[in-house]
């Protein structure tokens, strides 16, 4: 049987370009894809190697949260070439802890 990660609320610390902190609370696809960019360091994640329904939703809450993201565009070949994204995490990011339900 396959076990699944519960993607609950969780908080995290963002730390901006001026050395001040913010705490967001993210759960679910983002919660998902934050600890997928933070996991993944400078190399960052593209649908390519981490699939997943939506990624440009989830930068763009990620980004209103305050969440530095760049999007590099990367191109593919194949029968279907054509140009993918890359996103990189640019802030310092550290998790807090989880929300009680």
């Amino acid at each position: 049987m396959t076990e699944t990660k519960p993607w609950g609320k969780a908080q995290f610390a963002i730390v901006g370009d001026d050395g001040g902190e913010n705490i967001i609370t993210v759960q679910g696809r983002d919660r998902w894809a934050l600890e997928c960019l933070v996991a993944a360091g400078a190399k960052g994640v593209s649908p390519i190697d981490h699939p997943g329904p939506r990624w440009s939703a989830y930068t763009f809450n990620l980004r209103a949260l305050g969440v530095r993201i760049e999007t590099v565009t990367e191109p593919h070949a194949g029968p279907f070439a054509g140009h993918h994204a890359r996103y990189v995490l640019r802030s310092r990011v550290s998790p807090v802890g989880m929300v009680a339900a």
